[in-house]
């Protein structure tokens, strides 16, 4: 459904707050001493050589990601339609797939993705996209029944929307924290950009957790619009008399100097926004005009659309790195999960091929890499007409060939088997992960540009799962 309302442009808009990249004046004027913030002032220098970018992807409301990806040979197969019961999908309709370098005749390694994903079965034999599998957030490097038999070393909140969604955006499973890894990690490198004014971190979806750092803070746009600035603020072409009048008023306010700090520091922030949204605007307007057949006519088709156009402009934005967020909602499908599962998975299908071919036509595809998260999985096992909360799940990673080692699926598929002696979860299909957050999130972050001395800075779980000064990637699906 597309939101357009006229309130979204009203007076400030939404650019005139939120569109501000850089709030260092909050330290100085508040003197806010977070401990991260000192963390962050001694990190190492970061690697800015070339343009690099990451999509991040929310499948708000906890992907059934088993429906997503799901095992094609006919033994396992057969487990899966007889754990999934009424939600397990034709085996006639579901698209395989073909690991790299694995012999396809092979039993263990036949996969199937949804019969609505036909661009990422695609864009899976390709080798420009790659799955993550059974993972999720995990305090300590456990994978057996007691962390769910006893509550060892739960994630906090664990099953909970508000808790889950939140630590996949912060990268801390252990609390509930108000600063994102995203941000985090754009408060390390923000020096690689030449342009301040912009903030390294742009938000397709409002202001948001994960981008949300101590010196940072998203840089929200719109879909169709892109910057929007102050409504019918200067530019305006043949402005009525009551316009007039408003450009007037708010030049004369923004051109004040105010005794107050508080007063000054709110029209510094509104000035350096708009300062901002008219060098976004100009550099948009010289975007690449793709093919309107090229993205899917949703709220994330376009939403991708407007990435790749903005990505199309980054030198011109003076941009080194871009962090990119966008919220795809609505997966909290405790009903009628395949009717709505075929329409959506469908679109972020259609979407990731758009943006894929987009990125190829400005010859961005090996410099972005997308990623997808979702707060957990969801249960095996049927409710009647959807599944609920659990938490192992699973997700995707897409780049260019040169970019990432595609055609692959990443930690072990679990077996789709309730009445074994199994280790992955408990009764309903619950699974413990086998891949934590805290990897996914750290190779991100080390092919970013962040050193690996300062990823516990970004997520202070790591070491748990990771020895920061290993020469070996932390999973593997980005090449080096």
């Amino acid at each position: 459904m597309k939101m357009k309302k006229i309130n979204r442009r009203q007076f400030l808009g939404q650019a005139s707050c939120a569109g501000l990249g850089y709030m260092t004046f909050m330290n100085t004027l508040l003197n806010l001493k977070a401990i991260n913030a000192a963390a962050i002032s001694n990190a190492s220098v970061s690697d800015c050589s070339g343009y690099k970018a990451i999509i991040c992807i929310l499948q708000a409301g906890g992907n059934d990601s088993f429906n997503t990806l799901m095992p094609y040979d006919q033994p396992r197969y057969d487990d899966y339609a007889a754990t999934r019961s009424t939600l397990a999908l034709d085996r006639n309709l579901i698209r395989p797939i073909t690991l790299d370098g694995v012999d396809p005749q092979d039993p263990s390694y036949l996969y199937a993705v949804h019969p609505s994903m036909a661009d990422v079965q695609t864009l899976f034999d390709n080798k420009k996209l790659a799955f993550l599998s059974n993972i999720g957030t995990k305090i300590k490097n456990l994978t057996t029944k007691q962390m769910l038999n006893d509550g060892t070393d739960l994630p906090l909140g664990l099953f909970s929307h508000s808790d889950q969604i939140q630590q996949w955006q912060t990268g801390i499973p252990s609390a509930r924290a108000s600063k994102g890894w995203g941000g985090r990690m754009a408060d390390i490198i923000r020096s690689c950009n030449s342009n301040q004014d912009i903030s390294m971190s742009i938000s397709l979806s409002g202001t948001n957790l994960f981008q949300s750092g101590v010196h940072t803070t998203p840089y929200v746009i719109d879909r169709e619009d892109g910057s929007i600035g102050i409504f019918n603020y200067s530019g305006h072409e043949n402005p009525n008399l009551q316009d007039q009048m408003k450009n007037v008023a708010i030049d004369g306010m923004l051109s004040q100097t105010y005794a107050d700090i508080f007063e000054q520091t709110y029209i510094d922030v509104i000035n350096d926004s708009e300062d901002a949204h008219v060098q976004f605007a100009e550099a948009l307007s010289q975007s690449v005009v793709f093919d309107p057949a090229m993205f899917p006519d949703s709220d994330l088709g376009q939403s991708l659309e407007m990435i790749a156009r903005t990505i199309d402009v980054q030198s011109q934005l003076g941009a080194q790195r871009q962090i990119f967020f966008v919220v795809s909602g609505g997966w909290d499908h405790h009903d009628g999960v395949l009717d709505l599962q075929q329409i959506m998975l469908g679109d972020v299908s259609a979407s990731l091929g758009g943006l894929s071919q987009a990125l190829e036509q400005i010859g961005a595809q090996d410099d972005v890499l997308t990623m997808t998260i979702s707060e957990f999985g969801r249960t095996l096992t049927s409710n009647g007409n959807g599944s609920d909360h659990a938490w192992g799940g699973n997700v995707m990673v897409m780049g260019g060939e040169n970019l990432i080692n595609g055609g692959k699926i990443y930690g072990d598929y679990p077996a789709i088997l309730l009445d074994t002696d199994i280790e992955e979860g408990r009764g309903r299909g619950v699974l413990i992960p086998q891949l934590s957050t805290d990897e996914y999130f750290a190779e991100v972050a080390k092919w970013f540009g962040v050193s690996a001395l300062d990823l516990p800075i970004i997520l202070p779980n790591i070491g748990e799962f990771y020895d920061v000064n290993s020469s070996s990637q932390p999973i593997g699906f980005i090449k080096t």
